[in-house]
């Protein structure tokens, strides 16, 4: 019975660990029946519970056919047959079973098994003492049947059913992933309009028109026009491309396919033009809707180059497919193809062309007053104290998207917490910030006194610079705390207002800025350091753009040298190709040469001018580590 009772629990542990591996589709997924897949499964239960009934039953069957036998050892029963003590064997090839006759005539016998060690005198022995026995070839024939055929046949069909399952389901449980991953947000969930996405003002206005042509499709049929086919969403990562794509469903209030590109691609060739084929099927049963494809890159790129396969590549047939349905259908139905990608470079030609991405809105990074308005709706739930101003939060932040300010606001919230703050206060923001643009603070890196000293100095000299020249940005933070990978200090200088363009003076000014550590350096210690660096290439290349790209050199004339060619969208990196001659390329060395040693230069007078100051800002900072403008001031106000 022990036995029994364990196949039972470990039949039922299997069955319901089977149960629970059934494929259950999220209701994001149901677009015809819901009941449908509710019915399988419960057919599928019941399946398995008659199959262990089934089994169960003849263990059962196989426990009550056969009495309760207690088991001997071997020389015991030789004993036993010697004294005549035994009665009705029953002899196999693995057991011996039988009676032991009981000592008073009105007692059952007692019922024995033994494991026998087979000898040629064991017939004789038991024909000498009377005892009847019978020989079998076998064991019991349901043990038999249930052990060496029903049992393993049943293990194997259940191992490749669960497989086959698990290679042709959806979800994240699927084992080859093959399935169905398109995602449809249905009305019950949230949903996201306009006002959940601040700023990106110009976008919105391009994505209305979109909103009133899927409400009303006969406004602009009447005058003979179309809906556009397709909307390409394009900007740097974070800037709430998808989040302005959900926003647009939000406020038609239509359904929203939603998928990846990548999630296209499988391991089989084909996969990805029938995911295309289902998805568009799909959002025509649902129209007036939209689809909208993240990372279109993913599948996008630029067809060409060596051939794979005999070009069969699972890519490009994957686009070859997302161009003809784009081709295909009608946009009367009111279907609109929505996609974000951040490398609008590497897409195909035929991908952008007229007729199927018609539009394409550019989602820039947020100016001064958006991002005043973003940080407004990620710290709308934060319990902020009065001294948090979001406005010099926003000033803090030139150059960060929507995903940066929001990873700010939660990271001011958690050094409230670990600091023991009722509330956020600004300096939990401003230290977010400095662990966001410099990294976090390595306070197992202790410099020595000398270091620390030479930091300083270099910090200070930074600062007295840029409050000495007159174009600068305002300093707003100097700190010589270890962050991040190799930064050692830094001079924070706080914009006055959004600009989006330098003059000549403001970049020698910032060249003089960045040449002024290096300078402190020399005049305050005698010699310079390593920690120069970063600044001696900065400078550099403001210098050579200067002399190459924007014209401002007497002696080169407004000209640009060099073929540039942008390496990512949005982006500074640029690659170079050389196209003038090695004279003037002497003559560009020597320009750049003269432009950072006037900024040297200027940086030297300053730091000259003002050792006093330079030595009581650097004993400050040596102090407190980490001062503020104010601090500062009123240092060098005295």
């Amino acid at each position: 019975m022990n036995l029994l009772n364990n196949v039972i629990a470990f039949l039922k542990k299997i069955f319901s660990n089977n149960l629970s591996s059934l494929p259950k589709k999220e209701p994001e997924l149901e677009l015809n029946k819901p009941s449908t897949d509710n019915e399988a499964r419960e057919k599928q239960k019941k399946t398995i519970y008659l199959v262990l009934l089934f089994l169960v039953s003849l263990f059962v069957l196989n426990n009550i056919s056969e009495e309760r036998r207690d088991e001997i050892p071997y020389s015991q029963f030789l004993s036993l047959v010697n004294e005549g003590k035994v009665d009705k064997l029953t002899v196999t090839e693995r057991y011996i079973t039988g009676l032991i006759k009981p000592e008073k005539e009105n007692e059952p016998g007692r019922r024995f098994s033994t494991v026998p060690l087979w000898q040629n005198g064991l017939a004789e022995m038991l024909a000498k003492n009377k005892v009847d026995f019978v020989v079998r070839s076998g064991e019991n024939w349901l043990a038999n049947i249930l052990f060496n055929w029903i049992i393993p046949i049943f293990i194997f069909v259940f191992i490749w059913s669960w497989l086959l399952r698990r290679t042709t389901a959806a979800g994240p449980q699927s084992f080859l992933n093959l399935g169905n991953k398109i995602r449809i947000h249905q009305d019950t969930q949230a949903k996201i309009t306009f006002k959940d996405v601040a700023g990106a003002d110009s976008a919105k206005q391009e994505l209305t028109e979109t909103i009133d042509f899927l409400r009303n499709p006969e406004k602009i049929q009447r005058l003979g026009g179309r809906m556009p086919k397709g909307i390409l969403l394009v900007g740097l990562p974070g800037t709430g491309k998808t989040l302005l794509a959900r926003a647009v469903s939000g406020e038609a209030g239509v359904p929203f396919f939603n998928i990846s590109g990548s999630e296209f691609i499988e391991l089989f060739v084909g996969v990805g033009a029938a995911r295309v084929r289902e998805l568009f099927d799909q959002a025509r049963n649902k129209a007036p809707c939209i689809i909208f494809i993240d990372e279109l890159d993913a599948i996008g790129r630029s067809r060409g180059g060596p051939v794979v396969m005999g070009g069969h590549d699972e890519r490009e047939q994957t686009l070859n497919q997302l161009l003809t349905e784009m081709d295909g259908f009608d946009t009367s139905v009111g279907v609109i193809v929505m996609a974000a990608t951040n490398r609008p470079e590497v897409l195909d030609k035929a991908l952008l062309r007229a007729g199927r991405f018609d539009r394409q809105i550019i989602v820039d990074k947020p100016d001064l007053q958006d991002r005043i308005e973003i940080l407004k709706l990620h710290t709308k739930r934060l319990i902020m104290a009065d001294n948090v101003d979001i406005s010099v939060i926003a000033k803090r932040t030139p150059g960060l998207v929507g995903a940066d300010l929001a990873n700010i606001a939660n990271e001011a919230a958690i050094l409230a917490t670990r600091n023991g703050h009722d509330k956020v206060e600004m300096s939990d923001f401003e230290a977010a910030i400095d662990r966001i643009l410099a990294g976090p603070e390595k306070k197992s890196r202790v410099l020595t006194p000398d270091e620390k000293r030479r930091v300083a100095y270099h910090e200070a000299g930074h600062a007295l610079v840029a409050e000495n020249v007159p174009t600068a940005q305002p300093v707003h933070k100097i700190s010589i705390i270890p962050r991040g990978v190799s930064a050692l200090g830094f001079t924070l200088q706080l914009p006055g207002e959004e600009k989006f363009m330098s003059t000549e003076d403001e970049l020698r000014d910032q060249i003089a800025v960045l040449l002024g550590g290096r300078t402190a350096e020399q005049v305050m210690l005698g010699t310079i350091s390593t920690g120069a660096h970063n600044d001696l290439e900065k400078a550099s290349d403001i210098a050579r753009s200067m002399v190459c790209s924007l014209g401002m050199s007497k002696k080169l004339g407004p000209l640009t040298y060099g073929k540039r060619q942008q390496l990512q969208f949005l982006e500074t990196e640029v690659a170079e190709t050389r196209n003038y001659s090695d004279v003037t390329a002497r003559l560009i060395d020597t320009e750049v040469i003269d432009i950072v040693q006037e900024g040297e230069a200027r940086a030297l007078k300053i730091i000259t001018d003002n050792k006093a100051a330079l030595e009581k800002l650097a004993n400050l900072l040596q102090e407190k580590e980490a001062i503020n403008r104010e601090e500062m001031m009123a240092l060098l106000s005295k």
